[in-house]
């Protein structure tokens, strides 16, 4: 499929090959690697090659929109779509989104091992309700519709809360992650990251 995807169209695969020279400064595997299925490539299962994976993708596939005349009045993005977005909209270069999303992706892997996340199938004034008891180790990290939730936090409270919701026939799975985004773990690596991203240089957006 990511051969397919590549050769599809040139403009996808100009925008990904500059993708991929943005991101070779900050990481020591190949993005076209990775999307073409080359032996011995960078696993998706990796945080740090995920991220930007999709990242690319993402910004890539915005460019083809635009060869097409689709100009966006505005762009949204969640989490390495949130840098995505920046870069479409124009408010980061290309190099810093490259910057931001596999250096921010590298530093979750201090993470890992430590907690995980779980989608909940209820809206979120149900999840928060359900969370009571878990307070402080458990938190919503993502409210991607009316009826889909994500919460993260520490993994011994997630098995917990996700035995609780089974025994009260409430629909969560885990996520397959180890690592809990978007909760108060991801703060013992904010100086770290400060420092990684000093020198990122916002701009004016044109969207």
């Amino acid at each position: 499929m990511a051969v397919e995807l590549l050769g599809s169209s040139p403009v996808f695969a100009g925008r990904v090959a500059e993708c991929a020279a943005a991101l070779e400064p900050f990481t020591e595997w190949s993005l076209l690697d990775v999307l073409n299925g080359v032996e011995g490539a960078a696993s998706l299962e990796r945080v740090d090659v995920v991220q930007p994976v999709l990242w690319a993708v993402m910004v890539s596939l915005a460019e083809v929109w635009r060869a097409q005349g689709v100009e966006p009045g505005a762009v949204i993005g969640h989490s390495q779509g949130e840098i995505a977005a920046a870069v479409v909209a124009g408010g980061l270069s290309l190099e810093d989104g490259a910057r931001v999303v596999a250096l921010r992706s590298r530093a979750l892997r201090a993470l890992s091992g430590l907690g995980g996340m779980v989608s909940v199938a209820r809206n979120v004034d149900e999840v928060r309700g359900l969370l009571a008891g878990w307070e402080g180790r458990i938190g919503v990290a993502a409210v991607n519709g009316p009826s889909s939730v994500v919460v993260s936090g520490d993994a011994e409270a997630l098995d917990e809360f996700v035995a609780a919701c089974d025994a009260s026939g409430v629909r969560a799975r885990r996520v397959a992650v180890d690592y809990a985004s978007h909760s108060a773990h991801v703060e013992r690596i904010e100086e770290e990251l400060a420092g990684l991203l000093a020198p990122v240089t916002p701009r004016s957006c044109d969207v």
